[in-house]
């Protein structure tokens, strides 16, 4: 039997896909909710990362998931000056990996950092002014 550093994270779904739309106004905070499923067989971890934690925000911003298991996480966008901003590039990038067999239900930022496979997707923002 292959050990979970051995056998690739399976696929999870996020909805949305691809993209993440904020509308103006952007004087005040939005929040945007995206769900991640673990479409897998094996149980994962997963964490969320921003390329600009000044205006954006993840809540939570890791977690365990089981087999066929979702959870919805909270995106924020900050109040910010749209017209003086670079938002080109804002995205928020989920990763995941397998968790250790046998390993209680408790995410460990350790997972990410051993000998197993780390996958990544990207999900651009986009703000609709």
């Amino acid at each position: 039997m292959a050990s979970s550093s051995s056998v690739p994270p399976g696929v999870i779904q996020t909805q949305p896909n691809a993209k993440i739309v904020f509308n103006s106004p952007y004087d005040v905070k939005h929040t945007y909710h995206i769900k991640i499923n673990n479409s897998s067989a094996r149980r994962i971890c997963w964490a969320i990362k921003t390329n600009n934690a000044v205006r954006l925000g993840v809540d939570p911003p890791y977690g365990v998931l089981d087999p066929k298991e979702a959870v919805l996480i909270a995106v924020s966008c900050d109040a910010f000056d749209f017209a003086s901003a670079d938002t080109s590039n804002d995205r928020i990038i989920v990763e995941w990996t397998n968790t250790p067999e046998g390993a209680a239900k408790q995410f460990r930022i350790e997972w990410f950092q051993s000998d197993g496979m780390v996958r990544r997707k990207n999900l651009h923002i986009e703000y609709n002014p």
